[in-house]
């Protein structure tokens, strides 16, 4: 009896241990997936020492309903009266936001020529997305001249045979531009299988639709319409919510997407992502989404099922949470996953 006494209750320990191994396990991952992306943490970056909580929205647009410029500047407005409701308009750094579209250009290097892969961009584009420089500077809408493009080290090669190209003339559909820099893309297993257009070229969104709408252009051949595919906004907030709601009410999204990338991988979410997981590659809205976004949601489908595979009873948790207030299990997660991402910073 003693034996079969020393046996259950060894039992019972090992159990406990093995579930709290792989509670940790989950949490530990959860944390690494939510901070493997710098393009979902700008709200962090931009935040820096400020006390206030900052937002992060992405807005992506259907193929056949592009924003414009003009769209953007007017969004931008309504930024400015939310902020000065709130009475934050004197204080500088309140918002960030960046814009995108995508095609193709032929360009001609020293070495070679090519088809390469353009993600045309404006406004703080490289704060959201803060690619590795090889070699160079970016370039911004603080530019003078609209004529700086990176490369990414595939296209530097090609065009160039060589990686230090910083003031290197090259031609894009005949017109004359220069290289700023040559950059590295991500280097982590997601982004690069999320990756799929081959070489690349960033460069300004307005030198882009110059090559666009030139008379003698073929816009056929740029595999795009005119137009802004992809806008991205942080923004203090002194309401939980307020980017989120405002990019919702405001900004021209029409048949697009909207994502809070801010609270993505927030435990609440990832619930949902769960609850929808077979609905959620149903793509109905003829959005097209850039491979960071893809890379993202591959990262929520990762921590959907680590919270599948956390040995407490969430579901339970789940419930009572949508009824009343949090159960002790949801708090019990809730509280591990904020200790994962404050320990990975």
């Amino acid at each position: 009896m003693k034996l079969i006494r020393f046996l259950r209750g060894n039992i019972a320990v090992a159990a406990a241990v093995l579930c709290a191994l792989a509670c940790a396990a989950c949490i530990i991952g959860w944390g690494s997936l939510s901070r493997l992306l710098p393009a979902q943490r700008e709200y962090e970056r931009w935040r820096g020492e400020n006390s206030m909580s900052f937002g992060q929205v992405s807005c992506f647009m259907p193929v056949d309903e592009k924003a414009t410029l003009e769209q953007i500047y007017t969004f931008r407005n309504e930024i400015q009266k939310k902020l000065a409701e709130a009475a934050l308009e004197a204080k500088s750094g309140l918002f960030n936001d960046a814009w995108c579209t995508f095609g193709k250009v032929t360009a001609t290097g020293e070495h070679g020529s090519g088809k390469l892969s353009v993600t045309a961009v404006g406004g703080s584009f490289f704060d959201f997305h803060p690619l590795t420089l090889i070699s160079g500077s970016y370039f911004s809408d603080k530019d003078l001249m609209r004529d700086r493009v990176l490369l990414d080290e595939d296209s530097a090669w090609l065009l160039f045979g060589g990686r230090e190209l910083e003031g290197m003339p090259l031609t894009i559909e005949g017109k004359p531009f220069v290289v700023a820099g040559v950059i590295a893309r991500e280097d982590d297993s997601i982004s690069k299988k999320a990756y799929t257009s081959g070489m690349g070229i960033y460069m300004s969104y307005e030198a882009f639709m110059r090559l666009y709408e030139q008379e003698d252009a073929d816009p056929s051949a740029y595999f795009t319409e005119s137009g802004i595919s992809c806008y991205e906004l942080t923004m203090a907030e002194p309401v939980s919510g307020m980017t989120y709601a405002l990019a919702q009410e405001k900004f021209p999204l029409k048949e697009g997407v909207l994502v809070n990338n801010a609270q993505r991988y927030s435990v609440s979410n990832v619930f949902k992502i769960l609850r929808d997981f077979t609905s959620r590659s149903m793509q109905t809205q003829g959005v097209i989404l850039p491979y960071w976004e893809n890379a993202a949601r591959s990262t929520e489908d990762r921590c959907a099922l680590l919270l599948l595979l956390h040995p407490c009873d969430y579901r339970q948790g789940y419930c009572q949470r949508r009824k009343s207030r949090p159960s002790p299990v949801y708090q019990f997660f809730q509280t591990q996953y904020s200790v994962a991402l404050s320990c990975s910073h």
